[in-house]
């Protein structure tokens, strides 16, 4: 029962929000309104200024592009729906648009822990093997590395909404959650869940395990090349190169193991703060990850500057 209409076919399913807080969800909404505004300007402003810089050029900046554009998708698949929730009150989403927003939820997180791998790996030729730079990561390497990020994502998660449409959900439809998140479908299920949580489990520790255990091994090295440098100011000027990634790395995978973490073995943790993580997890890092690289990186600092002085030259001449 879902206010005063019985769904029985459950061809749709009902989001509440955030159990707990639904009387301050008009308030939650400015936050998430701000989060989106940030994530797509910011991430249109780096786009922008890599496009139009030729000296950005290189693989660094065409990783953060690619990085600029999954973020502004993960974003645009839930921060929409999280304001018709909060703002208009529509809580229910058909069973095919839950399962499609799903997938491209996960799909777009795994492709973003894909590019940070690459990204680590740019940063480990960089250092590592710097007179080799330009020959080892060359335009056609770079992407097809994107490509390999894509299309990861896009066959890991498939199996995911297809193992759901499988299962039978008899008296079960309202989601505690702001988004269709994968266990949290799959909970409400009154069959057999045991394949889909086998699976979504593979998928996630195969990911966060290999591709931690990847750009650790990257920082290990790059570590090993910097100590062994001579002068200190050569050792700050290389770890000042990886100082974004680093703050990128952290706001991504701190909140996506504390919400795996928590759906497994987190019985005790309260339902509303699982879900204000779980939204966190989605919202903050591409909204953080454009400052991040704008503050830290200099070529990217300085021609954010030189934007904004041309912009107003030519305002001041009209």
């Amino acid at each position: 029962m879902v206010g005063n209409v019985t769904i029985r076919s459950f061809s749709y399913f009902f989001l509440v929000g955030i159990p707990g807080l639904e009387v301050f969800h008009s308030w939650l909404s400015i936050p998430i309104c701000l989060l989106y505004a940030l994530t797509l300007m910011g991430n249109c402003l780096i786009v922008l200024v890599i496009r139009e810089e030729s000296s950005l050029h290189q693989p660094m900046f065409f990783f953060l592009c690619m990085l600029a554009f999954d973020d502004v998708a993960i974003a645009s698949s839930t921060a929409p729906r999280m304001l018709d929730i909060f703002w208009l009150d529509a809580h229910v989403i058909r069973f095919d648009v839950c399962l499609a927003q799903m997938y491209l939820i996960h799909t777009f997180s795994i492709i973003e822990s894909g590019l940070l791998v690459a990204m680590a790996f740019d940063r480990y030729v960089a250092i590592c093997h710097p007179l080799h730079y330009a020959t080892i990561l060359t335009t056609p390497l770079v992407i097809k590395l994107g490509v390999v990020s894509v299309a990861r994502g896009a066959i890991m998660v498939l199996p995911c909404p297809l193992l759901i449409k499988r299962l039978r959900y008899c008296t079960q439809n309202i989601i505690r959650h702001t988004y269709c998140e994968h266990m949290a479908v799959v909970k409400l299920a009154c069959s057999n869940t045991y394949i889909n949580r086998s699976y979504g489990i593979f998928v996630a520790l195969s990911v966060i395990l290999m591709d931690i255990g990847l750009i650790f091994l990257s920082y290990v090295k790059i570590l090993q090349a910097v100590f062994r440098l001579s002068s200190k100011d050569a050792r700050s000027k290389a770890l000042g190169t990886c100082a974004a990634h680093i703050c990128t790395i952290l706001v991504t995978y701190i909140p996506a193991l504390f919400s795996f973490l928590t759906h497994r073995i987190g019985k005790r943790v309260p339902p509303s703060l699982h879900i204000i993580i779980a939204s966190i997890y989605l919202l903050v890092p591409p909204a953080v990850n454009p400052l991040v690289y704008g503050v830290k990186t200099k070529q990217i600092r300085d021609q954010v500057v030189l934007l904004f002085l041309r912009k107003k030259d030519k305002v001041s001449k009209h």
